[in-house]
């Protein structure tokens, strides 16, 4: 890959309202970390917390122990692919997963608004419990407030995981280093675009459905393969792949580099995204994971992710490098290179 050398670059923040809360301070992206840089971490401060992990790790009676907790907040309730539970249940548990912790239980709060249909109610908590049978981590307690017409869109979900760290891995975002390797599991942009179609009455010749999934048996396989050379382990939710490259690159202070022609974009998400003026790399996803690991160890995790049928079309994309720290640079597929920062705001809102 050829090197490119940014000096003194800045994307400034858009000209917002500064008193309040804004739509995109939930896009994942910079206003997102600007919000927490402000208004959360300053009061809160504590050394768990400034993980910034998908998850804390807390010791717990000499075990190491993963919490994460998501609050899902998805327009509309059921789309393609999945449900508001079906995402919870999976959200958490592979918030937990990409810790490198084998998730055990899962807590689950309701906020439910007057007027919503019992019978959706009953297949978004059916799906949920299927989820969490499936993934074999029960749903063990809960809570349910309900609040006026209009003031809820139907229903919010929060899910809390616990897990437990076994084993040598302990990957984190901070772990990158020049050479490592970068593999994604799958194709990215399905689950944001499922629901955009929706949303837009799009339809094409294959319907797009959310890959929302539970990846704790891609990360034991992984980890069975590839054990403590697994660095970095995320799923690129919220602003899709970039925004999850450039946290890696932030938080290990590397420079990462990739190849536009590999990156796995199924044709009816590159065509949803042309027609809504979208880029596919900042398109959440709920079945995808980002993994950084030492070269060495390369191809025995692709075909430790391609032995599961959530990862038979994983795929290299690229390497961590030395050169411009903190910076996700693309090569095109012309030849050129651009970097792809953080989004301000927020491409795809209420998609997770």
């Amino acid at each position: 890959m050829t090197s490119i050398h940014i000096d003194g670059s800045a994307c400034p923040l858009p000209l917002v309202e500064q008193s309040r809360v804004q739509l995109g301070h939930g896009s994942g992206g910079k206003l997102s970390a600007a919000l927490l840089r402000s208004h959360f971490l300053p009061p809160l401060k504590n050394p768990y917390l400034e993980q910034l992990g998908d998850g804390a790790v807390v010791p717990v009676a000499g075990a190491e122990v993963v919490l994460s907790t998501d609050t899902f907040v998805v327009h509309p309730l059921e789309f393609p692919g999945g449900n508001i539970g079906t995402l919870a249940v999976h959200g958490t548990l592979n918030d937990v997963a990409m810790m490198g912790a084998v998730p055990m239980y899962l807590t689950a709060g309701f906020v439910l608004e007057e007027g919503l249909p019992l019978d959706l109610l009953d297949r978004i908590v059916g799906a949920m419990a299927s989820a969490a049978a499936t993934a074999g981590v029960p749903l063990v307690t809960g809570d349910t407030k309900v609040v006026e017409r209009g003031r809820a869109d139907g229903m919010y979900v929060n899910t809390t995981g616990l897990g437990i760290l076994a084993g040598h891995s302990r990957p984190g975002p901070h772990q990158a280093e020049p050479g490592d390797d970068i593999l994604v599991s799958g194709p990215i942009g399905r689950h944001g675009m499922a629901i955009m179609a929706v949303r837009e009455g799009l339809e094409f010749e294959s319907a797009i459905v959310s890959d929302t999934a539970n990846l704790t048996p891609l990360v034991h396989a992984l980890n069975h393969a590839a054990g403590s050379s697994i660095a970095v382990l995320r799923d690129p939710t919220r602003g899709g792949l970039a925004s999850a490259l450039n946290e890696i690159a932030q938080a290990s202070r590397v420079g990462i580099a990739v190849e536009e022609s590999l990156l796995p974009i199924p044709g009816e998400v590159r065509a949803a995204c042309d027609i809504l003026g979208l880029d596919p790399c900042y398109v959440a996803n709920e079945g995808v994971l980002i993994t950084v690991v030492r070269p060495s160890r390369r191809e025995a995790a692709l075909a430790a992710l391609r032995s599961h049928p959530l990862g038979r079309e994983a795929c290299w994309i690229g390497r961590v490098v030395p050169d411009h720290p903190g910076y996700v640079v693309m090569r095109t597929v012309v030849g050129g290179s651009r970097v792809m920062d953080l989004l301000p705001g927020d491409q795809l809102p209420r998609i997770c």
